[in-house]
């Protein structure tokens, strides 16, 4: 069946201006233009504005949604059970937060009793979710499967102190990286092509607020691990992105922290 702008819209429950502009910035074109100017939509561009609203829903951005649907070795069938997953995660977690907000009024009208651990299940959820969305797929298959839900099972476990501690662990760790970027520390591979001694005392309480941190969400802890970990920051650069946001090189002077602190040799640069 072919769809005019207006009767599409109708269909998807979008606006005929954001199909306009989907079709401007080349996210989602006409099959083609009839005879009196109207654009056309078929079958193929019905499925790929699902994809888009779904996609939408999830939170992504209209730029990345273009990149992935135009990526070569785009599979919808795939895509479509990621989707599955992904909406199930989130049915999760909004059901959590509803019989979270239930139970705190029966509490505060006395009908209950809400345990400390209760009032934060929905929002570990949602971290689960958030890490998932964001890393997922790169730690899953640097890690596998099974360590990966290991590491959400334990999260999802943690008790309120445990959920506080690990929040303000992740806070000092920040606050300590702005503090030795603004001291002027650099990168190790850095002080080593100056010739100054790679070690500062800074850096080592960094990565091993780094250890502790790991440890809420990892069963266990190697050096090698934490050092893989900690290279991924510097090669994946949605995490060099969120160490890097306000002074650059911060993902660099972590890694090469860990390094040092595991006793692990940091890649030379080239």
């Amino acid at each position: 069946m072919e769809y005019t702008v207006h009767k599409l819209g109708v269909l998807a429950k979008i606006s005929t201006r954001a199909l306009r502009y989907y079709d401007e910035i080349r996210l989602l074109k006409p099959a083609s233009i009839n005879s009196s100017g109207y654009r056309i939509y078929g079958a193929k561009e019905v499925d790929r504005l699902q994809q888009i609203l779904i996609y939408r829903e999830l939170g992504v951005s209209l730029d990345r949604i273009k990149e992935i649907l135009d990526t070569p070795a785009y599979d919808f069938l795939s895509a479509m059970k990621e989707h599955q997953r992904q909406l199930l995660q989130k049915r999760t977690r909004l059901d959590l937060l509803l019989a979270n907000v239930e139970k705190t009024i029966k509490t505060k009208e006395g009908r209950t009793i809400m345990t400390d651990k209760e009032k934060f299940e929905g929002f570990k959820q949602k971290m689960v979710e958030e890490n998932e969305e964001q890393y997922g797929k790169e730690v899953r298959e640097k890690y596998g499967n099974e360590t990966v839900e290991r590491s959400n099972y334990k999260l999802k476990n943690m008790t309120e102190e445990d959920y506080r501690e690990v929040n303000e662990l992740a806070e000092t760790i920040l606050a300590k990286l702005a503090q030795a970027m603004e001291q002027g520390q650099l990168p190790l591979s850095g002080l080593a092509l100056q010739g100054q001694l790679p070690l500062s005392e800074l850096a080592l309480e960094i990565a091993d607020l780094h250890r502790r941190w790991l440890s809420f969400y990892w069963d266990s802890y190697s050096k090698e691990a934490h050092a893989s970990l900690a290279q991924m920051y510097v090669d994946d650069p949605r995490f060099t992105a969120y160490y890097d946001k306000d002074h650059p090189g911060t993902a660099a002077f972590l890694r090469d922290a860990i390094f040092v602190y595991t006793g692990i040799e940091p890649i030379a640069p080239n």
